[in-house]
């Protein structure tokens, strides 16, 4: 249950991170948003997987 925690608090952040940087740049193809929500992406799938394995027990 610690690592879902600390995942929620991970994609928080970054989520945060995001939306922050979205509200500075121009273009929503800006290569830092673009790093930035694949990023996010990334950590969202990991916590699916983490999610999953948990139900399949």
């Amino acid at each position: 249950m610690q690592d879902i925690t600390k995942k929620i608090r991970q994609i928080e952040m970054l989520r945060q991170q995001l939306h922050s940087l979205i509200s500075e740049k121009d273009s929503l193809l800006d290569k830092d948003i673009v790093e930035a929500s694949k990023i996010l992406d990334s950590m969202l799938n990991e916590y699916n997987e983490l999610i999953k394995r948990i139900e399949t027990k």
